[in-house]
């Protein structure tokens, strides 16, 4: 299934359970099947370029939900550093506490230089297979252009 220890595009999602920001338990298998979602992991809360990243997703929200999708960001940050920050920013999409990382690690969502917790987004069709991967730590506002290119694509080969 994963290749390189990577989530890879045709991979089944592993499934995982975390809490949101409000300290509901969400679990990845109730997502699936009912939206496309895009799950997007991200350094940390508040950081300029997360901050730019998490506003870019709110602010292309209405063509995620457009296209039958649905947002979810995942980092290590506590449920109630989550809900300062969705507030702050006015995000519209749950954020997932990944403590640890273990969801992380699961994904096989690597550091950068070592350091930096991954910036990845994974966009899982309805029946949880990841149709693409787009990495970048630097390029946080590609991630929602590029998950919307694909929910574009996929919608095509649905008509």
């Amino acid at each position: 299934m994963k290749r390189d220890g990577k989530v890879s595009v045709g991979d089944v999602a592993p499934d995982f359970t975390l809490p949101d920001q409000t300290g509901t338990p969400v679990r990845l298998r109730d997502l699936v099947g009912r939206k496309t979602l895009v799950l997007y992991f991200y350094p940390k809360d508040e950081t300029p370029g997360c901050t730019i990243e998490a506003r870019a997703f709110r602010d292309s929200y209405a063509a995620f939900t457009a296209a039958g999708a649905e947002v979810v960001g995942v980092s290590a940050d506590s449920v109630a550093s989550h809900r300062r920050f969705a507030q702050h920013h006015e995000l519209p999409f749950l954020l997932l506490s990944d403590k640890g990382g273990t969801v992380r690690n699961l994904y096989g969502v690597e550091k950068t230089l070592g350091l930096l917790p991954g910036r990845v987004t994974y966009v899982i069709d309805r029946t949880g297979v990841v149709r693409h991967v787009y990495s970048s730590q630097l390029r946080a506002t590609r991630h929602p252009r590029e998950a919307l290119m694909v929910l574009s694509a996929l919608a095509g080969d649905r008509a």
